[in-house]
């Protein structure tokens, strides 16, 4: 659904006008702004998962934000995320790639001139051409300013089914969405990864605490109580080969036959680190699983 105006003029929505989750959080703001579609003007039974992670993500994150959303495509779900660097700006694009509702959260009012950071103000027009939605507590030229991200992070997990976090270290803010979530008694789920990555102590404490940890988009839709339809499932068939970086091509040319982990590493030349992010990102492009100890293709 496009928009032929990208210059949408903001509105003001009062507290009765806010969506009906948004309402039922403990400290809702007094007032909201919105240009684009009214968050009211989605279809009701519409399901919302905040996405939000590190700014310096890793090939890793990257990939793992990408697959998951492109597998929502079909589905009745919205993105929300903030319009941040890094995993924020990823989710934001991945849902319009997948031709799925975004809205963007950022830390600052409205105004093109003040919008944060600057550098988005192209994937901010993105979304509002795609017929999406920025929305804000902030009148429309307050600048983005420490206090202003924390206080928009509640907006986020409010407006949400469910919060996931794909990277994030243990002390970052990105967590504050995550608290926030387990609150307001909306779902967290997250991405495990290696275990010497610092971006990944975040997302391993949160699964020590009782968060969803996430392997592939049907474990999202369960999260949201959406039936997955084998119709809309993206194709996981045999890719080609020429779609594989070139360690990944080694991995799927060794995994002739089912090999255990520790075989497979023994003949890599690569260090455990980086094997073990490989064989994450092809698990999640759905192209390998592990079962009975044994790594093998699907």
């Amino acid at each position: 659904m496009k928009k032929e105006h990208v210059e949408n003029e903001i509105q003001k929505l009062s507290p009765e006008q806010f969506p009906p989750l948004l309402s039922e959080i403990a400290d809702p703001p007094k007032h909201l702004y919105v240009r684009g579609t009214s968050p009211n003007d989605t279809p009701n039974n519409m399901k919302f998962l905040c996405v939000v992670g590190s700014r310096k993500y890793s090939p890793y994150g990257k990939t793992v934000c990408e697959k998951l959303i492109a597998g929502l495509r079909g589905y009745n779900v919205g993105i929300i995320s903030g319009l941040a660097l890094g995993i924020d700006a990823i989710a934001h694009n991945s849902a319009l790639d997948a031709n799925l509702h975004t809205i963007s959260v950022p830390g600052s009012g409205l105004g093109w001139d003040v919008l944060y950071p600057r550098s988005h103000n192209v994937l901010a027009r993105r979304i509002l051409e795609s017929g999406g939605t920025l929305l804000s507590e902030y009148e429309e030229h307050t600048k983005a300013a420490l206090y202003t991200f924390p206080q928009r992070n509640r907006i986020m997990a409010g407006l949400s089914h469910a919060v996931l976090v794909i990277e994030a270290e243990e002390r970052s803010g990105t967590l504050i969405t995550s608290r926030l979530a387990t609150e307001y008694n909306r779902d967290v789920l997250t991405v495990p990864a290696s275990i010497l990555s610092p971006t990944s102590a975040g997302p391993h404490m949160l699964i020590r605490l009782g968060a969803t940890p996430i392997r592939n988009s049907d474990d999202i839709l369960e999260a949201l109580h959406i039936e997955a339809s084998v119709e809309t499932k993206p194709n996981c068939a045999t890719p080609s080969v020429a779609q594989l970086s070139e360690n990944e091509q080694k991995i799927w040319k060794l995994l002739e036959r089912p090999l255990a982990r520790d075989e497979l590493i023994q003949q890599l030349n690569l260090s455990i680190q980086e094997i073990n992010v490989l064989l994450s990102i092809m698990e999640i492009k759905g192209l390998i699983h592990e079962q009975m100890g044994l790594l093998q293709k699907k």
